[in-house]
């Protein structure tokens, strides 16, 4: 199911009792992170929240908040158009493991494969909603909009002359000791210079002024790797930023993969339409048609890097100032009734922790085709997404569960866990206690520890040195005499399964 705009989502939530709205006016600072962060706290995570009226600086804007979208598996899912990720997790499987079809029903199941991917390739559009109010800062223009809380519209000298500036949209200001305000669900898109690969990926803006925001994408990022070429250059760097339309482009955002595959050919894949593209007003690059916000500029290379920061970040902690790039704006186009997205990061379990399971299950098909013998992956909320991750592995060799570890952290953003406790397949990597018992029980620390080195999350406090870490992996499986086990392996308690049934019978007839 495709979504023609973020409202169109909201409705969709609102239907299913998933949206609670509030029309009291709450403050972008601090107030509508502190009820949010509440809300994703509860079991399942709470309910949607659209802010009606948020405030900044004291005067209500004209755009709602939407908050804490994808903060539960089941709005993770209709932002994706589906019944279940796990649905789309085994639709694509059988997509990525097609083979030649040998009779009749498999060529046919095999058309239906290929038909859902006729509407993965993005497409180019004239326009779309995105445009329907536009600014260029190079030609400002008196403002044609009054004011929220103008006391007549219709009265031409209750308008604001000002051009309208990122000082109009409602970013939070989500923690204390934050250094400004941020945009904290940006879709940013570039691309690479010499190869002309777009990439659309999350990186949070700090609000500097109306017109410069922070671009806070990290070391090992792609964007990052499109920005050294440009710094190479010397050359002025495009850059587009969107928010809302179709929820399914932030979760792409999000996903990992491979450097130069472009993050629109999944999108259209899960809503089973083409995305249409439109041309930006001051540069090359195209954003969805169907956007709610779109934020046009320029990183300049010849100038200084800008300290951005404090942020109180996934990790739980507020991550320091460090120097990043500036992001200068050149337009700002948007809908006429556009709905601000945003979440908040911090201590978990939060929104985040939703959309990273989410993706985990949709992409583990693509971990089986290089590791076969995994069975699951999970990473439990404590982890803050990829500090901490459990695998199942039907194990049938000696060292099977290092060669998995090395083998994890050498795949993409994988390279930032700090630990990965791997367990047999009978186990649910799901339940973090079941794991911890596993853990505790069949592991002899020094035989079963691997400690190694490598690239770290630029945001994680921890490390000695900014980027740079060591990991462990621990093998919880069930040894084996190659792994230097000498004894005879016990086995788990169990009671049979008739004396189970025969209490089953006995607890059915009190009830």
């Amino acid at each position: 199911m495709a979504y023609e705009s973020y409202a169109a989502f909201l409705n969709a939530l609102e239907q299913a009792g998933e949206l609670t709205r509030v029309s009291q006016p709450l403050a972008t600072e601090l107030e509508i992170t502190e009820l949010a962060d509440r809300e994703m706290k509860k079991t399942g995570g709470g309910k949607a929240l659209l802010i009606e009226q948020p405030t900044v600086n004291g005067r209500i804007s004209p755009h709602p908040v939407a908050i804490n979208m994808m903060g539960s598996v089941r709005r993770v899912a209709m932002a994706l158009g589906a019944e279940s990720v796990d649905a789309i997790a085994a639709e694509l499987g059988l997509l990525i493991q097609a083979k030649p079809p040998t009779g009749v029903r498999e060529t046919v199941a095999l058309l239906g494969q290929a038909l859902a991917l006729r509407h993965a390739k993005p497409k180019r559009v004239r326009s779309g909603p995105c445009k329907e109010v536009t600014h260029r800062f190079d030609t400002p223009a008196p403002r044609t909009e009054p004011w929220p809380g103008a006391p007549d519209v219709d009265d031409p000298s209750t308008l604001d002359p000002s051009p309208p500036s990122l000082l109009d949209l409602p970013i939070l200001k989500c923690w204390p000791l934050d250094g400004g305000r941020f945009l904290t669900l940006p879709c940013v898109v570039t691309r690479d210079p010499d190869t002309g690969d777009r990439n659309l990926g999350l990186y949070r803006m700090q609000v500097y002024d109306g017109q410069s925001t922070g671009m806070h994408w990290q070391l090992q990022k792609v964007a990052a790797r499109h920005g050294r070429r440009y710094y190479e250059t010397g050359e002025r760097m495009p850059v587009a930023v969107f928010l809302g339309g179709d929820p399914v482009y932030t979760f792409c955002a999000t996903a990992p993969l491979p450097d130069g595959l472009d993050e629109f050919l999944l999108a259209g894949y899960l809503r089973r339409r083409s995305v249409e593209m439109v041309k930006c007003e001051t540069s090359d690059l195209e954003v969805p048609a169907n956007a709610d916000i779109v934020i046009e500029g320029y990183v300049d290379p010849t100038e200084p890097l800008r300290d951005e920061g404090p942020f109180g970040d996934h990790t739980g902690y507020y991550t320091l100032p460090e120097p990043y790039p500036v992001l200068h704006i050149t337009a700002i186009t948007h809908r006429k009734h556009a709905v601000y997205p945003a979440t908040i990061v911090g201590i978990p379990p939060m929104e985040d922790f939703y959309m990273g399971s989410a993706s985990v299950k949709l992409f583990l098909p693509i971990f089986r085709m290089t590791f076969p013998e995994i069975v699951d992956i999970a990473l439990p909320a404590e982890g803050v997404f990829h500090n901490l991750v459990f695998v199942s592995i039907k194990k049938t060799y000696p060292m099977q569960a290092f060669k998995i570890m090395n083998g994890l952290w050498g795949m993409g953003q994988m390279m930032f866990t700090k630990y990965i406790i791997v367990v047999d397949d009978g186990v649910d990597v799901h339940n973090t206690s079941e794991v911890l018992f596993h853990l505790c029980a069949n592991t002899d620390p020094q035989r079963d520890s691997l400690f190694s080195k490598g690239p770290a999350d630029v945001l994680d406090h921890a490390t000695s040195d900014i980027a740079i870490g060591s990991k462990l992996g621990i093998d919880a499986t069930k040894k084996l005499p190659g792994e230097g086990y000498h004894r005879t392996w016990p086995l788990l308690i169990k009671m049979d399964e008739s004396t189970k049934l025969k209490i089953d019978d006995y607890l059915n007839k009190l009830k």
